[in-house]
């Protein structure tokens, strides 16, 4: 199902090529750069709200030719904090609408320490208003697109340097414990977590930079071996150049291996 993957899929426990890593991101240089990228690239969207918060609203961007066209549900990332927002998926979501997709990227309320409820809610609130077939997340929005797989909610998912598994997450402190800020105890998991819903019934599509520095690439194997003994179809697409942001930057000169591979 999911394009592309055959010969891009490095199988886990092969030898890497590494290359030598890159220095430290300047992240909000980064996203503003990004962000400038994204204003000389768009064309006309519509912001739908779906729901009556401010921050239950999505940018619709519909792509040229004849309908209908495949639609993805983008979900930005930051560790599910009130700083990040869909600003940093809007290039992401304009390159995949040049590539032929209907995007729509979605904001949802990020209300702090232990209000996940809300903030799940959201995401699944916007999969049913827009009945996307494809959820891709970028990092903590890479949980949250395989959330909506476990509810049964979209019928391939792909996460872009995503968080796959909180128990493990937590267990690694990855964002300065942004799991258990998020959940405010971590005996909410099994609400949580789709890690612990495996199988979730629909292909699965990791793509991860072996710089990657924030969600290491383990997290990333650990879940697609997991995931593929339950039974899933999971994909693991390693970038050997990549770090944690390049997978959403059209810029990244592997950006269209991974437009190859999405699921049609």
């Amino acid at each position: 199902m999911f394009n592309g993957c055959v010969g891009n899929v490095r199988p886990i426990g092969s030898a890497p090529v590494l290359a030598p890593p890159p220095p430290a991101r300047d992240v909000d240089a980064f996203f503003d750069a990004l962000a400038s990228w994204a204003e000389r690239h768009d064309s006309p969207f519509a912001s739908v709200q779906y729901g009556s918060d401010a921050d239950q609203v999505a940018d619709v961007r519909v792509p040229p030719g004849p309908a209908p066209h495949p639609m993805a549900l983008v979900l930005h990332g930051g560790f599910w904090r009130s700083t990040f927002t869909r600003r940093n998926t809007a290039a992401l979501a304009i390159a995949l609408a040049r590539a032929g997709w209907c995007t729509v990227n979605v904001e949802y309320r990020r209300l702090g320490r232990g209000r996940f409820r809300e903030l799940l809610s959201d995401v699944e609130r916007a999969a049913g208003a827009f009945h996307p077939q494809l959820a891709i997340g970028h990092s903590a929005g890479g949980h949250l697109a395989l959330w909506l797989a476990a509810r049964g909610l979209v019928r391939a998912v792909v996460a872009l340097g995503g968080v796959c598994d909180l128990e493990a997450a937590a267990r690694a402190g990855l964002g300065s414990d942004a799991v258990e800020e998020f959940l405010g105890t971590l005996d909410a998991l099994d609400e949580a977590d789709p890690a612990r819903t495996l199988p979730l019934g629909v292909p699965q599509l990791l793509v991860h930079g072996r710089l990657d520095d924030r969600v290491p690439l383990a997290h990333a194997e650990e879940y697609a071996l997991a995931a593929r003994a339950a039974g899933d179809e999971c994909a693991l697409l390693v970038l050997d150049d990549a770090d944690h942001f390049d997978p959403i930057d059209p810029r990244y000169s592997g950006f269209p291996r991974i437009v190859e591979a999405l699921p049609r």
